[in-house]
């Protein structure tokens, strides 16, 4: 259950406002950043910067299914899946579910049950959940079937992969990976390699599948991309698509081609956090380092989002106001979202409180509610929410 925070004044905080770490107070009151002589609550030692705004996270598969053969009731990983995030500063975060020829946790019926769930969680939910859907490519005959999801659970975000090339180089060359693969979404070997080939042979079907949701996107307002570009033509294929957003390019060229044309680049802070991509694709602090990457997204594991940001300022990549950007501003601006991403007069009340000594996030508040309390911080929130409720008695 979320807990409202009365109207209050943070003081003596650092603050992350217009570029800058300024010493300014910060007022909520409604669920918005205010103005006005409220309660007063002394946060000296912390940091107040922008809620997260995660773009693109799979970590709450691992709350649904655990193991491949140990489901859980949807709903529950959802919630269990927000707690997580709230707890590393996540206020806004799509959820990547996948739309795909696997089967399991990734088959198109298992994803609308996911949208219906969501459905029903959203008013509850700690932070502000929404559903990306990654689409794979080689599914013409589901169009009609997305298109009806989409409109009807509202999703606002679509990226476009194509797994197949390497799920058929790994039937030939590696089939005990491809059977790994398989085990994951509760599927044989045989079954899967059935469902690979069925794919494939929609191809020449493929283009004009992608055409015909680009046209439907373009018309609804749904912000669209591609997933795991290997290089700059796959990139300019999508890109002349319309699928501006390059999510996880896998090379420098194609990371290149979508900054030369201005496409936003995602890369996931995982890969900044271990200094290398675990799928042996490109490093995302040499695109950073570059100017080759807009915004950083939790990818698999949440605690990379802001320890991302401490790694980008402790190498000297980023200052901390530019670093906390890739990961609040800067994926709010590419989805379009005005009321947040920022700590300013008239938005919503998205933010976290970090610890200036140890970096611990000891707080999180999504739209003027506590979405997560630790430490010093949650005791000096605590009291201050104490002091109005026991003037109203």
């Amino acid at each position: 259950m979320c807990v409202t925070l009365p109207p209050l004044r943070l003081t003596g905080a650092a603050i992350l406002r217009d570029g800058a770490l300024q010493k300014r107070s910060l007022v909520i009151e409604n669920g918005l950043i205010t103005k006005g002589p409220l309660p007063e609550v002394d946060m000296s030692g912390y940091l107040l910067l922008p809620g997260i705004i995660d773009l693109h996270g799979d970590a709450f598969e691992r709350h649904i299914a655990p193991r491949p053969s140990a489901r859980m009731p949807i709903r529950s990983g959802l919630r269990w899946a927000a707690r997580e995030a709230a707890a590393h500063g996540v206020t806004t975060a799509w959820l990547a579910q996948c739309w795909s020829w696997e089967g399991g946790l990734r088959a198109p019926e298992f994803a609308e049950q996911v949208m219906e769930a969501l459905n029903a969680e959203r008013t509850r939910a700690l932070i502000d959940l929404r559903i990306q859907i990654r689409c794979e490519t080689h599914l013409p005959d589901t169009r009609q079937r997305l298109l009806t999801a989409i409109r009807r659970y509202g999703i606002d975000y679509v990226v476009f992969n194509n797994h197949l090339p390497e799920a058929l180089e790994l039937a030939t060359s590696q089939p005990h990976k491809l059977g790994q693969w398989a085990s994951t979404n509760n599927c044989a070997p045989s079954e899967f390699l059935s469902l690979l080939n069925a794919a494939q042979a929609r191809s020449r079907e493929v283009p004009r599948h992608l055409c015909a949701l680009a046209e439907s996107f373009d018309e609804w307002g749904v912000r669209y991309g591609s997933h795991d570009d290997p290089d700059a033509e796959t990139r300019e294929y999508y890109r002349i698509i319309g699928a501006r957003i390059a999510e996880f390019p896998t090379s420098a060229s194609a990371a290149k081609l979508a900054r030369a044309c201005n496409d936003p680049v995602l890369m996931g802070a995982p890969n900044v956090v271990r200094g290398g991509s675990q799928s042996g694709g490109v490093s995302a602090l040499h695109l950073i380092s570059r100017g080759l990457c807009d915004a950083l997204v939790s990818d698999y594991h949440y605690p990379c989002l802001a320890e991302a940001a401490w790694v980008l300022v402790d190498k000297g990549v980023r200052d901390l106001p530019q670093a906390w950007d890739m990961i609040s501003r800067v994926p709010a601006e590419i989805m379009g979202l005005a009321d947040r991403g920022r700590l300013d007069h008239g938005m919503r009340a998205d933010f976290v409180v970090i610890n200036e000594a140890t970096r611990e996030i000891e707080a999180t508040v999504s739209g003027g509610r506590l979405a997560y309390l630790a430490g010093e911080a949650g005791a000096r929130l605590v009291g201050a929410m104490a002091g109005p409720r026991l003037a109203a008695e």
